[in-house]
């Protein structure tokens, strides 16, 4: 009875992993301890019911819409272009820089005001049960579902698993609202017969697509939007294939808002990116890094390693890999299958970090010699061994989760 009451307060619907939180996780002198305790017990249960309940008179005296986004990748960067392309149409608040969304929704909708038009939330999850406790504090009027990959497996076990906690978003939806689906993934695209709302389909079997894409040289990202007999030139400042899928997302919510595509197509050729996904900085020395120091799971490795790829034709290629977290019990298989394509690029260089990527640096010095790879624990041991190794003309990948701390080494560079 006390454990329910307790469950009810703290957060309604909320993952217990949230509240009872282990040992490792708390605070260990007195003072950081009680101040965990009151802001777990206290101000937090009652921060959520306010932004619930004021997000709810906003809804109904004002014509604020809610957009919440949704995926196993690139959720950060579809936020920031939606974000861009409704700054044309009006006042827009968006989940701020990347906390948790368990904390970062309430304080998201509290930033928002009479005026405001749109409310953009960025709802990433990592336990099951968590999209419940957002879909409890925001009801959206918009969801995006980007894709499904093998990501926090640990907890879901499989993509099935991830499917099928991400996919409560847009099942939630009423026949009023719209859903922009992925169709290029296969999961997503198989919603399209099982949710109430209206529907926007982007990719190649979409209504919204790209044609002509092209990586350029000045580390842009161009092709020709598609869309109702429209033909559109679009310029991303950011270089991915991954990327072009993030803005047909992006461009679906502009449309669902009814944005005119030329004011679509201004807004997300300025929007924000986000530090260290995809960042392109010249050294000193003429080498170039390419920082992808933020996340990394199997998916978006890959991603990573086809740009790079592209960008490095002509140049020495150095990668600096850090593990992929929360993958569960296939966790060794996936370390060994980018190990493999790694190996495939024929790198000059490859500096693995933390005890997981010890199985892709041996997969690697396989194929390529022991000369070519090395393998630390930690990011503190990667700055001395890179250094020496980086010339003029060199390609740097820096890829990995952001709690294997590789951004410090890109600070370092």
């Amino acid at each position: 009875m006390i454990r329910n009451l307790i469950h009810f307060w703290v957060g309604q619907r909320l993952p217990l992993e949230h509240i009872y939180v282990g040992s490792d996780r708390k605070p260990k002198s007195l003072f950081p301890l009680v101040r965990f305790y009151l802001r777990l017990f206290f101000i937090h249960p009652l921060k959520r019911r306010i932004a619930k309940y004021y997000l709810v008179l906003l809804k109904h005296f004002t014509e604020l819409k809610v957009i919440a986004i949704t995926g196993s990748a690139g959720k950060t960067t579809t936020k920031e272009m939606v974000t861009s392309i409704l700054r044309q149409k009006g006042k827009t608040v968006s989940s701020y820089a990347n906390i948790d969304p368990i904390y970062n929704i309430p304080s998201t909708i509290l930033k928002c005001r009479p005026t405001t038009r749109f409310l953009v939330l960025e709802m990433g999850v990592e336990y099951p049960g968590e999209m419940d406790f957002y879909l409890w504090l925001a009801k959206p009027d918009i969801a995006v579902l980007t894709n499904i990959f093998p990501t926090h497996t640990q907890f879901f076990k499989d993509t099935a698993g991830v499917f099928r906690e991400k996919s409560k978003l847009v099942r939630s939806l009423s026949k009023s609202d719209i859903a922009v689906l992925n169709s290029d993934d296969a999961k997503v695209r198989s919603l399209k017969n099982e949710i109430k709302s209206k529907i926007i389909l982007y990719g190649v079997d979409g209504v919204v697509k790209a044609i002509n894409r092209k990586l350029n040289s000045n580390m842009s990202t161009t092709y020709t939007l598609i869309y109702d007999k429209n033909k559109i030139n679009v310029h991303l400042p950011i270089v991915g294939e991954q990327f072009i899928s993030n803005s047909l997302a992006a461009i679906s919510v502009g449309i669902a808002a009814d944005i005119p595509l030329s004011d679509i197509v201004k807004g997300i050729s300025r929007y924000e990116k986000p530090k260290h996904r995809m960042e392109i900085r010249k050294l000193k020395n003429g080498a170039t890094l390419i920082d992808d120091a933020y996340n990394n799971n199997p998916q978006a490795a890959l991603e990573a390693l086809k740009t790079f790829e592209n960008l490095s034709a002509n140049g020495k290629r150095i990668i600096v890999f850090g593990d992929m977290l929360e993958l569960g019990k296939k966790q060794d298989d996936h370390h060994k299958d980018i190990g493999k394509k790694i190996a495939d690029l024929d790198v000059d260089y490859l500096l693995c970090v933390g005890s997981l990527s010890e199985k892709t640096a041996v997969i690697v010095r396989k194929k390529l010699g022991k000369n070519k790879v090395d393998w630390v624990k930690s990011s503190e041991g990667v700055y001395p061994l890179l250094k020496k190794r980086i010339t003029a003309g060199s390609f740097i990948l820096i890829k990995g989760s952001r709690s294997i701390r590789l951004d410090k080494v890109t600070s370092l560079l």
